[in-house]
């Protein structure tokens, strides 16, 4: 169980994180949206334990986090984290030593790193570029790389900060398939993202925050459909929930549920 109780946190004079209450293992896929500003990166790096806050707690398995040496070493081979920028995760000029760092840190076998780095080449579908010098690589290639340097934990947890940044449409599609991958082997997923499109169509329920509260948490469809406070909050509705609200359209999940709906709709009205 990953959650936080009344977690507040502050950089000197500014209160990022006031009174958050959270829980990260009710659902699969989480998603946090918020303007900038709001406290998602800060926080992550909460849950993370790179921060600790000032009142309230992160819980993990039901304590308050342990931030000894052990407990944060303990944490981090079960909650993992992809940062937006793949090049602060990445360290070494070969795909497979990178990915097997941290299993290497941690006194792992080698036959069971090996075992590991390719499950995790497989589940980011590195394998056509596995051989290639990490500095030859695009953005959308290294956010993969750094992705199985997180996945070789078998971490329950995985948190995304911002997964689809700087990726095309093709690397887009290709994180989400990935992020289904994930979930499928019945991990967690907890995704910090401005891609309103994407936290709509992958998560099972979401939280906006604002000024570093919850302005409001629930089923996606439920919680954007509130056109105000997703405007107040310095958002926009994604383009399937508009759809539906401004045209009277099926409020659909994803974008070929949309379309084959419209298609039935159009054969029936043909026949």
């Amino acid at each position: 169980m990953l959650a936080t109780t009344d977690l507040w946190f502050r950089y000197q004079d500014e209160q990022v994180l006031k009174g958050l209450t959270l829980d990260f293992s009710a659902h699969a896929v989480t998603g946090l949206v918020g303007a900038n500003g709001c406290g998602k990166s800060t926080l992550f790096m909460n849950l993370s334990g790179l921060l600790r806050p000032q009142r309230g707690a992160v819980l993990w398995q039901g304590k308050p986090l342990d931030y000894g040496r052990r407990g944060l070493l303990a944490l981090r081979q079960r909650v993992a984290t992809l940062f937006q920028d793949p090049d602060r995760q990445i360290f070494y000029t070969d795909i497979d030593s990178d990915i097997a760092f941290s299993l290497r840190n941690l006194g792992v076998a080698e036959a069971e790193i090996a075992r590991r780095v390719e499950e995790a080449l497989t589940l980011v579908d590195a394998h056509a570029f596995r051989h290639r010098p990490i500095q030859c690589l695009s953005h959308g290639q290294k956010k993969r790389v750094a992705l199985a340097g997180a996945l070789v934990l078998q971490a329950e947890y995985l948190l995304l900060d911002e997964p689809t940044a700087g990726l095309d449409p093709a690397g887009r599609a290709q994180m989400i398939e990935i992020i289904r991958r994930i979930v499928a082997q019945g991990n967690h997923v907890v995704i910090s993202s401005h891609d309103i499109d994407l936290i709509y169509e992958v998560s099972d329920t979401v939280y906006v925050l604002g000024h570093g509260e919850v302005l409001a948490h629930g089923e996606p469809g439920a919680v954007f459909a509130r056109s105000e406070l997703i405007a107040d909050a310095g958002l926009t509705q994604p383009w399937l929930v508009k759809l539906h609200a401004q045209a009277g359209l099926p409020l659909c999940k994803t974008e070929d549920e949309f379309f084959q709906r419209m298609r039935r709709e159009a054969r029936k009205e043909r026949s």
